[in-house]
């Protein structure tokens, strides 16, 4: 999983290097267009049938995952590496709030939602330190004028906590994770080509910009592969926690490629998204992603 994370990080850096040469739409759907050649490889050599019995559901994880990662790759060309990695990191943070909506909401209506029908006040803590530090790591956003990116930033990470529980509905359903990310990865290129066509059309390539896209796809692929191996093999919760390492990696990163010094607010408040994001995952605000775990 620290692997994993950090190939993460550079990919984030390669998606900030190449945003100057490509559109977020041109970077999504190589960066797809790579991953779906090597899921529909694993697909063959495991014998798995791409036919699905929920294809409603690959359907809507595919678009909520491609346009959380969009709006990341976005947020990643206009904000500090670390700063965009922590907003999207927010997904954790998310899942649980859309998990305490749901109860209080089944509590109103006097039904049972789940086989926890309380809400964990430990939980709700967690939560309120995680929207503080939005505000902290926010504020100096704004004072630079790139309130657009941080808030496309934020929305990226709540439809990433959208996506990973469209993951685990799909794990519940029986879906292999290669046919998940199969189409994940379709439904990138296409989304992707169709983006890059309204947002000015396609760039021309250089020798830099075809390296940064192979690089990206390279990277994702990696990453995604030591995700899986992670979670197959290890605690569930205690590997979910290490994700936020990648913030740690992107701070480094991001300082010593791009100059990027964080202030000691936003420093603080990504302090204190982590913290709201491994406690919602320690206290079962995150589902276990399955084998179909990815960077969205």
């Amino acid at each position: 999983m620290v692997g994993a994370t950090g190939l993460f990080a550079l990919m984030g850096a390669a998606v900030k290097a190449a945003s100057p040469l490509y559109t977020p739409g041109e970077i999504v759907m190589v960066r797809s267009a790579i991953g779906l050649v090597v899921m529909a490889a694993l697909l063959r050599w495991r014998g798995i049938a791409l036919a699905s019995p929920v294809p409603r559901l690959h359907l809507s994880r595919g678009v909520s995952g491609v346009v959380a990662l969009c709006l990341w790759f976005t947020a990643i060309a206009g904000l500090p590496l670390a700063t965009a990695m922590t907003l999207n990191s927010m997904s954790s943070v998310w899942v649980a709030v859309f998990v305490v909506a749901g109860l209080l909401l089944h509590r109103r209506r006097g039904t049972q939602a789940t086989d926890h029908g309380v809400v964990d006040i430990r939980l709700g803590v967690a939560l309120l330190a995680g929207f503080v530090g939005v505000v902290l790591v926010l504020q100096p956003t704004f004072a630079q004028d790139q309130w657009l990116h941080g808030l496309i930033g934020l929305a990226s990470g709540v439809l990433a906590g959208v996506a990973y529980l469209q993951v685990s509905a799909l794990g519940r359903a029986g879906e292999p994770g290669e046919r998940v990310v199969f189409y994940f990865s379709l439904t990138g290129v296409l989304f992707g080509a169709v983006y890059a066509l309204f947002d000015g059309g396609f760039s021309s390539h250089t020798p830099r910009g075809l390296l940064l896209l192979a690089t990206i796809g390279a990277l994702a692929t990696g990453a995604q592969w030591m995700l899986t191996r992670a979670f197959a093999s290890g605690a569930t919760l205690g590997i979910a926690s290490l994700q936020y390492l990648g913030i740690v990696f992107s701070s480094l990163l991001g300082l010593a490629l791009f100059g990027e010094a964080l202030s000691a607010t936003a420093t603080l408040g990504m302090g204190l998204i982590i913290v709201a994001g491994v406690a919602a995952t320690l206290l079962g605000g995150r589902p276990r992603p399955d084998a179909a775990g990815s960077d969205t």
